[in-house]
């Protein structure tokens, strides 16, 4: 019975250790940071009068790892024709604001009428719109951090809605980083 104590209790100790190493190990995502939106719905625009009417949604997710951003938007159900371009925006919830960076058209590929679009943003893909609010062409850092402050949404616009016809807040409410001010 004494073997069993004396070698037992360090024995749980170190069973116990690794159990935390292992799953600090497992849960460990490389250093990323993963950013999701709220649902793009047509309610959260603030285009003309108001929200939008439209059954369209969509999802934006995005990685970074370094100085590259990784994204998926996935969107469908959209009422206003064409598909002409997306991007993410910096503002906080009900404001407009300028863009930051193209996800789709512009000088990116052509956005489809509905499905996924992947893509990576770098510092030069960052625009030089939002200079007034302290977000310079190129200012990838400055760009990451409104990201993690919950001031950036992502958009799909239209023919019909060519200022928006979805839209949905990025990495905003329980998901915002409070570090990031």
């Amino acid at each position: 019975m004494r073997k069993i104590r004396l070698y037992g209790t360090p024995l749980v100790a170190i069973l116990a250790l690794l159990a935390i190493v292992s799953y600090a190990v497992a849960s460990n995502d490389g250093g990323k940071t993963h950013f999701k939106s709220d649902i793009l719905t047509g309610y959260q625009e603030v285009v003309g009068p108001g929200p939008i009417s439209t059954v369209g949604t969509g999802t934006f997710e995005a990685d970074l790892d370094g100085t590259t951003l990784s994204y998926t938007l996935t969107y469908s159900g959209l009422e206003g024709g064409a598909v002409t371009q997306a991007h993410i925006h910096f503002a906080q919830r009900g404001v407009g604001g300028s863009v930051i960076a193209f996800l789709c058209g512009g000088p990116k590929p052509a956005c489809p009428a509905s499905g996924t679009v992947t893509g990576t943003i770098t510092p030069a893909d960052i625009l030089g719109g939002t200079t007034a609010q302290g977000i310079e062409a190129g200012a990838f850092d400055e760009a990451v951090r409104a990201l993690r402050a919950g001031v950036v949404y992502a958009n799909v616009h239209t023919t019909r809605w060519q200022a928006g016809e979805i839209r949905g807040q990025v990495n905003d409410d329980n998901q915002r980083d409070e570090n990031a001010r």
